[in-house]
């Protein structure tokens, strides 16, 4: 069976992004950009690997990507329909009735319904969820692992990592951590 990996960004406060789902507040810094080439090759954006020469990179952990209407409207909003053609894409959406790309299909139903037949499927490689507090918050019981980078700011406010979600404590064991010179922390954590 599959797993399903959420990859997400946090403040020191824990905070996934601000109250209006705004990011940009986090900082970037070297160490954690090469890492994220080097070490997940995958999530990074089809047309940044073309435009940084880096376009042969191999997917490492994911073969398949699922993302929020939101995170996804970044990419709409840039011209960019098919931002990680190098996966399957699917966006969770109830507003988002069609797909703008034949390459990115649509979730209109159940996300968690969704997430199990992908998870059935056969395959050596993961399926990974960036983005979307809201879409992490329904799909809270189907995740088991949280790749966690948190970084050196906080936010006082925001929408948690997984906003929504109902009140279920359930224990996650870190399984690598790397801490960055810029301050950064980075963390895997596993279900159970």
């Amino acid at each position: 069976m599959r797993e399903l990996t959420y990859f997400v960004a946090a403040t020191a406060d824990g905070f996934a992004c601000g109250p209006d789902g705004s990011y940009g507040f986090f900082p970037t810094a070297e160490d954690t950009g090469a890492f994220h080439f080097d070490a997940y090759p995958e999530l990074v954006p089809t047309h940044v690997r073309a435009a940084l020469g880096r376009d042969g990179l191999g997917n490492r952990h994911f073969d398949t990507l699922l993302q929020g209407r939101g995170s996804y409207r970044l990419a709409l909003d840039e011209g960019v329909t098919s931002p990680f053609a190098h996966m399957r894409q699917y966006v969770a959406s109830t507003t988002i009735t069609e797909s703008p790309d034949p390459d990115v299909q649509i979730i209109s139903g159940d996300p968690r319904e969704a997430v199990r037949e992908l998870k059935e499927e056969d395959g050596e490689l993961g399926i990974c969820l960036i983005g979307g507090p809201t879409l992490a918050g329904a799909l809270y019981p189907e995740i088991d692992a949280v790749f966690l980078k948190r970084y050196p700011v906080m936010a006082g406010a925001g929408k948690p990592l997984f906003s929504g979600a109902e009140f279920s404590p359930a224990e996650f064991r870190p399984v690598f951590r790397k801490v960055f010179d810029s301050g950064a922390d980075y963390t895997l954590f596993r279900r159970g």
